[in-house]
Parts: structure tokens; sequence; C-alpha cells
């Protein structure tokens, strides 16, 4: 058995879980959230907890197993509390504000990046150069963040880029200055 499989997940009481057709609902404070579920896993609700279950043993549904009530326990969490991620902006003249549903970034380039925000996914800005990614759904959240820091990925030399907040960035030695040597 799965380790992470046979936990149950524990149901606030403002949330409601709702299992009907192959799709689990989640429903809470901060949104609604709906996943299909994969062929091999059940889900039962008790009283105040769900329960996922496989089907049989074959590598499917063990693979599926413990993803799966991560998926289920995610969307349980999302709904009440929310994911975030934080990016720094790093650079001189590298900065960011929001204009509606929009988000303007001056990245170095010789033209504004305008990205507009994902379905279920805010976006705000802090001095210009610090960024909030927030929402219920931990995949949006989490790919919104990814294509945010892969628009200027931070370069190992100056350190200039897009980077996650506790990202470190391994910074290398430039070149030794041209006369240095002595010689031609």
């Amino acid at each position: 058995m799965s380790r992470i499989g046979k936990k149950p997940i524990e149901v606030p009481e403002k949330v409601t879980v709702k299992i009907a057709d192959g799709v689990v609902n989640v429903q809470g404070p901060l949104g609604m959230l709906k996943y299909a579920i994969p062929k091999g896993v059940s889900v039962v609700q008790e009283a105040k907890a769900i329960l996922v279950k496989r089907d049989d043993d074959s590598l499917s549904s063990r693979s599926m197993h413990g993803m799966f009530r991560t998926i289920v326990d995610n969307m349980v969490q999302g709904v009440t509390k929310g994911f975030t991620k934080e990016l720094d902006i790093i650079g001189v003249g590298f900065r960011a504000e929001v204009k509606g549903k929009e988000l303007h970034l001056a990245l170095g380039f010789s033209h504004p990046v305008i990205f507009p925000f994902p379905e279920g996914v805010t976006i705000k800005v802090d001095k210009q150069t610090h960024l909030v990614v927030s929402g219920s759904n931990r995949e949006h959240v989490g790919e919104t963040a990814a294509v945010l820091r892969k628009l200027r990925l931070p370069e190992p030399y100056k350190g200039k880029g897009v980077r996650y907040s506790n990202e470190v960035v391994r910074r290398k030695v430039g070149k030794a200055a041209a006369g240095a040597s002595g010689g031609k």
C-alpha cells in the first residue's frame, strides 16, 4: 500500500466535497475546483474525511493511488488557504507593474513584455521588483510562476533576471582583464 495514498484527507467545516460522475468537486471560501477521477482509483467520502482507494494492484493503479490523494488534498488546501509563489526581479531598470488584468514587465528587452493573468490566478507587485503569484489551484500557480521566470532566466554572471525568492543562483567568475597577462 502507498503510505501517502492510505492517509485520509480531513475536510474542514467550510469545505464541501461532492463525488459524482467520475469527478471530484471541492468548494470552499476561495473558490471551486474539480478534477476527474483516473482509472484504477476510487474516492469514498466519509463523515469528515475523504479516502482514496485503489481498485486493484496493477502498476497503473498503484502509481495513481498516492498521486491522486495528493491532488485531492491540494484541492482542499487550495480552496481554504490558497497557494502562493514569490518571485524577485533582479537587474538595473528591470521592473513590473499591474495594469488591469495584465502584468507589464520591463526586462531589458527593446519592448515591454505584456503577460495576461491566467484564469484563477492573481499577481501582485510590491516595490516594482517583487511578484506574488497566488491562487487556489496549485498547478496553475506553479505553472504561472514558471512561465514568468522563463521570460528572463537568471544568468550566472551578474545574476540578472527573474528568480524565485528562495532560489540561489550560482555565480560564475567573468573573464580576466585583457592586460593582466602582460603581453600580446
